[in-house]
């Protein structure tokens, strides 16, 4: 019997902010929101040829009204507001909230306040990412000791500050074979850094000791508060070693009896880890799986996200989120994409027997939004 999700909100716990743009996108442009790939190569020649891209177009061609074709769909989307678009293809795509990771660089992006303007009916809540607070406070400090304590009284005081999670990077920059490390070996780092700060102006924090060490004191405070902590597993930024982007080099931490009341959510469905995720999510209360990013650019794959994340993994442990991080169209295209797969895979258990009507649709109000309502402590 085929099971209709569409009017099962969404709680997208984890994407980022629009990008401003006061002129029309060029073809060029416009392909890079469709590929991870940082080569130009990629982008110009082969993102056009994806499925993604290809399937997108269609997809977005017929929310505009328009031709399937680049050229048709840029025309369309240009003679909207970006304000407009963003709210008709949020509500449309049944997203009635957003937990923001506001810590993606560049004066293009919108700021949570903006978010919260363009989107006056939405519930908007922000997530802090941990390693460009990091370098913000080198930046602004001069020794280890004024960092550690200034790091450490933002994240205590993130709850009051209005943040439902914090989020961490460490995989893209230093990996998840996250290590305890020394006070002094940091401290040692950290000299290091900071004359590399001076000397730039700016930072990309990027140095194991240091990261881990930070890492390690955010995960101490998070014990204390019950605090969720988003990290960044499998694909995602380019110049990761998706060697160490794999959440088995993390089970350290889910055995360590310090962290045993921190909500840990793995993001991006680990992908292409995905049956390791689910394992982990499976033996270890506080380890939640999240499916994001690796829909919607798994694209015919999308199924098979679903298949093996529901084979392990209880859906009270599952959490579903766009990761959508520039325009409007990649939100609405994963919220759809991520029903047709979620739908079709509920399907088959339910054609097997495994799910009645009744325990499938509880299953999907729990993935899209439910768990992430209980986790965070966001309502719609």
């Amino acid at each position: 019997m085929p099971i209709d999700l569409t009017s099962i909100p969404i709680l997208d716990h984890h994407c980022h902010s629009f990008l401003r743009r006061a002129t029309p996108y060029s073809a060029l442009e416009f392909q890079r929101f469709f590929s991870e790939g940082g080569d130009e190569g990629i982008v110009a020649e082969h993102t056009p040829n994806s499925v993604f891209f290809r399937w997108a177009i269609k997809e977005v061609a017929k929310f505009l009204e328009c031709e399937p074709t680049i050229e048709a769909v840029l025309a369309a989307r240009a003679a909207i507001p970006l304000s407009d678009l963003g709210v008709r293809m949020l509500r449309e795509a049944n997203i009635p909230a957003l937990l923001i990771d506001y810590g993606l660089g560049g004066s293009d992006r919108m700021s949570i306040a903006e978010m919260k303007t363009s989107l006056s009916e939405w519930r908007i809540e922000p997530i802090l990412r941990l390693e460009t607070m990091a370098q913000e406070l080198i930046l602004k400090h001069e020794t280890f000791d004024q960092v550690i304590e200034a790091f450490v009284a933002t994240v205590e005081g993130g709850r009051a500050a209005g943040h439902v999670g914090l989020k961490s990077i460490i995989a893209y920059r230093t990996g998840l074979a996250i290590r305890e490390t020394s006070k002094s070996e940091a401290a040692e780092i950290f000299t290091l850094v900071k004359e590399r700060a001076r000397r730039d102006s700016t930072l990309r924090l990027a140095d194991k000791p240091l990261n881990d060490y930070l890492l390690l004191r955010a995960l101490e405070v998070a014990e204390k508060q019950a605090l969720p902590v988003q990290f960044h597993t499998g694909l995602g930024d380019n110049d990761l070693d998706m060697l160490y982007a794999n959440p088995l080099h993390m089970r350290p931490l889910f055995e360590s009896s310090r962290y045993k009341h921190v909500p840990f959510v793995l993001l991006h469905a680990s992908y292409p880890y995905v049956r390791e995720l689910g394992y982990l999510a499976s033996l270890y209360s506080n380890v939640w799986m999240d499916v994001g990013l690796a829909i919607p650019f798994a694209t015919v794959d999308i199924p098979s996200v679903w298949r093996q994340a529901l084979s392990l993994t209880a859906t009270s442990k599952i959490l579903f989120s766009t990761d959508a991080y520039s325009i409007p169209e990649i939100y609405w295209v994963a919220a759809r994409w991520g029903r047709w797969g979620l739908s079709q895979v509920l399907e088959e258990l339910m054609a097997i027997g495994a799910f009645t009507q009744e325990e499938a649709l509880d299953a999907a109000h729990q993935i899209l939004h439910g768990n992430a309502e209980k986790l965070y402590g966001v309502r719609l």
